[in-house]
């Protein structure tokens, strides 16, 4: 068994672009801190009540646990965010924030806050609130961001300042018509760099049902997870990727000599959850090399865009990147092991690893279809155990976090 430290999530934001709950991309949360072990404080997600709930606070780990078990007594009890949300009140130094596409955002227990909300008449308007609960009405375009400095952090004494920069900030990319997904990116990407609480965490969609899953969180316990502002992977046009440190090898694609193109890794969490025709969730299974699933990523991508949600070219194209090299230790693949969801813009890929390419066992993947159907998306193995890590973080399989 292991054993983990206390860890607080920092920074906690939610947005709402499309109060409907229409939009693909109008509503997304995260988190990220200076602190280790993040995945322990991203989010739980209910796919059936299409509400995250965020976790943070400065109380311990234990009663943090307790705080959101009984938070999630009232999300299945169908709770609003504020009903969801109001059971902090009751653990000493705990956070909970919720949001819900068309119910709103709601922040409860120990926090400090700013609650932005844009109007039809375009007017932003940012207030200060801490403690107790501050909500964003349902049916309000809007957002709260929370934002502390850790213990060590040697920025410290920047996140009241950070925090009201950001939410204005927000406010203005809300009343431009951002995307909810893309404002919430930027979010990371700005504390990142002004405040230092930069460890990913990770971010959801709540519209689509697609989170950063494992991107970013720390490959061992004790650990601090991917810097938000720092360099992720360089892509070129056709597709082929590369992962850093690895990036720094490579300044032009080795496959076609196109240019390569460094992206941040907020940049990285947008893509991630922001939907589209030709931009959709790509998840990987069956191997643990690293890099596998940034790569397959880029590759689908590119299938999609040219030929669409069509599983035999998603096939072809990534049996030419096995061929080139920019996909290894794996197995060719045929129509049958690409799964698209094309409803929600959704591709998952599994391989079977080559005989002599892997550095653990093999998993003995326990879903199947219906269970996607139940999810509503597509996600790693690894993706689901973080969301319920959350609250049964005392165990984890290390090799579940070698970065694929």
């Amino acid at each position: 068994m292991l054993f983990s430290s206390v860890v607080s999530a920092t920074m906690n934001v939610a947005v709402i672009t499309d109060p409907t709950g229409k939009d693909p991309n109008g509503c997304a949360a995260g988190s990220q801190s200076f602190a280790s072990n993040m995945f322990q404080s991203t989010f739980i997600f209910s796919q059936e009540h299409k509400m995250a709930l965020l976790s943070g606070g400065e109380g311990t780990s234990d009663v943090r646990v307790t705080a959101i078990i009984s938070a999630l007594t009232q999300l299945q009890n169908n709770g609003t965010p504020s009903e969801v949300v109001s059971v902090a009140q009751n653990y000493e130094g705990i956070r909970l924030m919720a949001v819900n596409p068309t119910q709103g955002i709601a922040v409860g227990g120990d926090f400090e806050v700013y609650v932005i909300t844009v109007d039809n008449n375009s007017t932003v308007k940012v207030q200060a609130a801490s403690g107790g609960i501050a909500t964003v009405p349902a049916g309000t375009k809007g957002a709260i961001i929370h934002l502390r400095n850790s213990e060590g952090n040697p920025k410290a004494g920047t996140a009241d300042t950070v925090r009201l920069q950001t939410a204005m900030n927000i406010g203005k990319m809300i009343r431009d018509g951002y995307p909810a997904t893309t404002i919430v990116a930027e979010a990371f990407g700005e504390v990142a760099r002004d405040s230092g609480e930069d460890h990913g965490g990770g971010a959801i969609n709540l519209v689509s049902g697609v989170t950063t899953g494992d991107m970013f969180t720390p490959e061992q316990l004790n650990d601090t997870g991917y810097e938000m502002e720092q360099p992720y992977s360089k892509v070129s046009s056709s597709g082929w990727s590369v992962g850093y440190p690895e990036a720094d090898n490579y300044q032009v694609s080795p496959v076609d000599g196109s240019p390569l193109t460094v992206v941040y890794a907020y940049e990285a969490l947008g893509n991630a959850i922001t939907v589209s025709d030709d931009n959709p969730s790509v998840s990987t299974y069956g191997s643990d090399e690293k890099g596998i699933s940034e790569a397959t990523t880029s590759v689908v991508n590119y299938a999609v865009r040219r030929n669409g949600y069509d599983p035999v070219k998603i096939a072809q194209s990534i049996n030419k990147a096995i061929d080139s090299g920019s996909i290894i230790g794996v197995e060719y693949v045929d129509s049958s092991d690409i799964n698209v969801k094309e409803n929600i813009k959704a591709v998952g890929v599994y391989y079977t690893p080559t005989a002599n390419g892997r550095s653990s066992p093999s998993w003995d993947l326990p879903l199947d279809s219906s269970i996607f159907d139940i999810l509503g998306n597509i996600q790693s193995v690894i993706g689901i155990l973080l969301i319920l890590l959350a609250l049964f973080r005392s165990t984890l399989i290390k090799s579940f976090f070698r970065r694929r």
